[in-house]
């Protein structure tokens, strides 16, 4: 009589093992849909959705809403928030990063992974925004090829949004160089990737409520991002090494 509250007490506690295969159904479920396939395959979708039956609510969602309900906050969400992911930001901090790592590593493959990311972000992810020709929502037309770097400058290459793209592929990048190379603790690991998906998250927000991207040129930044990172990490693991 006395025992069975307490059998049945025992059935309520969680075994550590049921939390353990949750963790691990949980993590590979997100690798999955972070793998370079998964991403490569929902940004064409989301790239031709874009061009076609999301375009009308790309334009009707086109707002400059922080100027409509909170115009006092635009001074620090133009010069504070924004600038996180943009290039004055970003780009110091993999530099130092790398050096950093490359010094204490004795490598140069921390220097060399920077040097890729960058390369990507411009001739990768910028080839694409030339060859996609979207115009700026200041110029009130979402499609495809009616831009152009050539006849509009900057105003006609917003497809995938550069900032979106750099929050995952720049940010992202410094994440794996310090979990690769800085010999981190796995709850270091964690926090620098909650970072990361931070980081998005707000030049996603940012953009958009100032009305500088269509929403499609967002979600598209930060996919075409994610591909980017990943091929240059698979790049990176099977480079053999290279001392200083």
């Amino acid at each position: 009589m006395v025992a069975e509250p307490y059998v049945e007490s025992e059935k309520l506690i969680s075994n550590p093992s049921d939390r353990s295969q949750w963790t691990e159904r949980a993590q590979g479920l997100l690798s999955w849909a972070t793998s370079i396939w998964v991403l490569a395959i929902a940004f064409i979708v989301v790239t031709f959705a874009a061009a076609g039956p999301l375009r009308v609510w790309d334009y009707k969602l086109n707002r400059r809403w922080l100027y409509l309900f909170e115009p006092d906050l635009v001074w620090f969400v133009q010069h504070i928030l924004d600038p996180i992911a943009g290039q004055a930001v970003c780009l110091p901090v993999l530099a130092i990063t790398a050096i950093v790592l490359s010094r204490k590593r004795r490598s140069w493959r921390p220097i060399v992974f920077a040097i890729a990311v960058e390369a990507a972000f411009y001739l990768g992810i910028g080839s694409l925004k030339v060859l996609l020709a979207r115009p700026a929502t200041t110029l009130h037309d979402p499609r495809f090829f009616q831009g152009g770097l050539i006849e509009i400058g900057g105003r006609g290459i917003s497809y995938p949004s550069g900032h979106a793209a750099e929050a995952v592929l720049i940010y992202g990048a410094v994440a794996y160089l310090i979990a690769t190379y800085g010999k981190v603790s796995t709850r270091t690991v964690r926090l620098l990737c909650w970072g990361v998906a931070a980081v998005s998250v707000n030049s996603v927000v940012v953009s958009f409520a100032l009305g500088w991207h269509w929403a499609t040129d967002l979600i598209g930044g930060l996919l075409i991002g994610g591909v980017f990172l990943r091929l240059l990490i698979i790049a990176d693991r099977r480079r053999p090494d290279c001392s200083v």
